[in-house]
């Protein structure tokens, strides 16, 4: 089906048959409705009807009637997304993962586990941890968002650094085709090289291929101790520096959260606190793991080459680590009470052109009397670029120039510019910035090949 043609907006026919396969997990209701035509991106869209299937088998027969009328499938996991990716744009039928949600096995020996895609991460981690095992990927939303979700969508968070993000963990995916065929795609194993890699293919599809029912994920050892370290800058260059010279000392944290000067303000107004003296313009939250002996050597060697920080501060007990972290947890919430509107970007910037555009950032909130809110993943250069206005005082046209500039000099400096919340609706202008128009062209022949009728989550991505 040509994605210019009108959909047709699910039959009454084909209602009645959803309504007979799923009952009351097939919802139409207005008030159902307006519940999931939101997400974090600020976007809203009514879906046509929504569907909450329990099983791969009857997500099969949701696609095969999609694709006999034909309508849209927008498939759904928590609503966490940032960009519009889970939004039935021009009507459609949700597909909500969120029954989907049970850990199937956790295999010590194997280090792997088995999950539905409803599976919420933060309860994954909990329950892999009760094995003394360890679920690294840890996103912001992971307490709320789910293993599907995070699979769609490529997320990462603040343990890339050391332990990678969430497509390094999948080994294996039972997948639900646009054809109405399930298929199982990788291994359970730790190795596996037969064929195409067709797993990563689908991990930051964000549905546009495929609705994604079962995930095979690798575990790690649970590291036995922790620490947490804050160290404080006047200047936010100078805290980039810092952490190169960290790097260079051989120490490699799980965790390098940096907060600059905005953001560490708005954390002080929404919760002060006395662990930030005011003269600190820049702030950099490391964790370390490991054994006993060698997370205390490593912290001397941290200590060592950051002993020209202003503020340096250990925490060794979870109360003080909590403590700590809660200024990193605070930071959306604190943002909110300094511009009601935002235009949020989570770029990623080659580690040795970080300094670069942070000046970049800083003289283009200057010249354009913006607020410009950088804090995130240090450590893989994955910053969190967030441009705080008051729509009735700043033109929308003049918020969004701004952030194209932005945008722009990632790309000059060798970046990307999505780290883990991918493109949805709300980058895809922006896709052939950055992707070349013959790479774009096989995107859109993959796409033909999956799903020639092109009913999932259109106007996504591409």
């Amino acid at each position: 089906m040509n994605s210019k043609n009108a959909y047709l907006q699910l039959s009454k026919t084909t209602r009645k048959r959803l309504k007979t396969l799923l009952g009351e997990r097939f919802l139409e209701a207005p008030e159902d409705l307006k519940a999931y035509a939101f997400d974090a991106s600020g976007h809203e869209f009514l879906p046509s009807a929504v569907a909450l299937p329990q099983t791969a088998a009857e997500v099969q027969k949701i696609v095969l009637l999609a694709r006999e009328e034909p309508f849209p499938i927008i498939p759904r996991g928590a609503g966490t997304s940032t960009t519009a990716a889970p939004l039935a744009v021009k009507g459609g039928l949700v597909l909500s993962m969120c029954r989907m949600d049970r850990i199937l096995e956790i295999n010590p020996q194997d280090l792997v586990a088995v999950v539905e895609p409803g599976v919420f991460t933060g309860k994954l981690k909990k329950e892999v941890a009760k094995q003394g095992l360890f679920y690294p990927p840890d996103p912001a939303s992971y307490p709320f968002s789910t293993i599907g979700g995070n699979v769609a969508t490529g997320a990462g968070g603040p343990k890339g650094l050391k332990y990678g993000v969430t497509k390094d963990y999948v080994l294996g995916l039972e997948v639900v085709l646009p054809s109405g065929d399930k298929v199982f795609l990788g291994t359970r194993t730790a190795k596996g090289v037969v064929g195409y890699d067709l797993v990563h293919l689908f991990v930051g599809s964000e549905g546009t291929l495929g609705i994604i029912t079962k995930i095979v994920l690798k575990l790690l050892p649970l590291p036995p101790a922790q620490a947490v370290v804050v160290a404080g800058f006047t200047k936010l260059e100078e805290a980039v520096t810092a952490f190169g010279q960290v790097l260079q000392s051989g120490v490699l944290p799980s965790t390098a959260e940096l907060m600059d000067e905005i953001t560490l303000e708005a954390t002080k107004k929404l919760r002060p606190s006395s662990l930030i003296p005011d003269n600190i313009k820049a702030l950099i939250l490391f964790e370390l793991d490991g054994t006993p002996t060698a997370l205390k050597e490593e912290v001397f060697l941290l200590h060592k080459a950051l002993k020209k920080a202003p503020l340096y501060q250990e925490a060794w007990t979870e109360t003080d680590q909590e403590a700590l972290w809660e200024i990193r947890r605070s930071i959306s919430p604190a943002l909110k009470a300094l511009g009601p509107k935002k235009m949020a970007d989570d770029i990623v910037v080659p580690r040795s052109r970080l300094v670069e555009f942070v000046h970049f950032v800083k003289a283009l909130q200057t010249t354009n009397n913006l607020l410009i809110a950088c804090f995130g993943h240090l450590g893989d250069g994955n910053l969190h670029v967030n441009i705080l206005f008051d729509p009735q005082k700043e033109p929308l046209e003049k918020v969004k120039g701004v952030r194209e500039k932005l945008l722009q000099k990632v790309l000059a400096l060798s970046g990307t510019i999505s780290g883990e919340h991918g493109i949805g609706l709300a980058k895809r202008a922006y896709l052939p910035w950055e992707i070349p128009p013959k790479v774009c062209q096989i995107m859109y022949q993959l796409k033909q090949v999956f799903d020639p009728q092109n009913i999932m989550n259109p106007h996504k991505v591409l």
